[in-house]
């Protein structure tokens, strides 16, 4: 809590909500018809960066990315929304949930087609950790995930730790 304190003022998550719309065509897909996954993770780290500009107001690199589940292929010709925010935050760091869904153009039939996680830090000018504002849930889904970040945080925390250590 202490942490908190030292933050800047705090900001509902509403404040850095991103949505990004994309129509997917021939050249996004691979020879199945589905869309390249290396394609989806662009979009992804690209809407999770203007999610943690948005938050931050001052410029950010990505740190890690936990997770990146895929539940279903996309295919070609749906539309795709990915929506990102700032679910949790640390001193510098942000925790920012990307959800991507495809729709079904011609039903109208959504799905949530991918999830993750990314890590995001804030820099000052000079290109070191910079203090961010501490982050409010505010709907149900905002809650859960803030409830769950610190677990989250500690695991990615733990993880870094035994790469550093396990460098060859």
């Amino acid at each position: 809590m202490a942490e908190l304190m030292e933050q800047p003022d705090s900001k509902p998550c509403s404040a850095s909500r991103s949505i990004m719309t994309q129509l997917i065509f021939p050249e996004d897909t691979n020879h199945h018809g589905t869309m390249f996954g290396g394609k989806v993770m662009e979009y992804i780290d690209k809407i999770a960066a203007i999610a943690g500009l948005r938050h931050a107001r001052r410029q950010v690199v990505t740190a890690s990315s936990d997770s990146l589940d895929f539940l279903a292929p996309i295919r070609l010709g749906e539309v795709i929304q990915l929506e990102a925010f700032v679910t949790w935050t640390h001193r510098s760091s942000m925790e920012i949930y990307v959800k991507v869904e495809a729709e079904n153009m011609y039903t109208g039939d959504r799905q949530t087609m991918v999830t993750s996680f990314l890590t995001f830090v804030a820099l000052d000018e000079q290109g070191k950790p910079a203090a961010v504002p501490a982050v409010v849930p505010e709907t149900e889904e905002e809650i859960l995930l803030h409830k769950s970040a610190p677990e989250r945080y500690e695991l990615r925390r733990k993880r870094k730790q035994e790469r550093r250590q396990n460098r060859v």
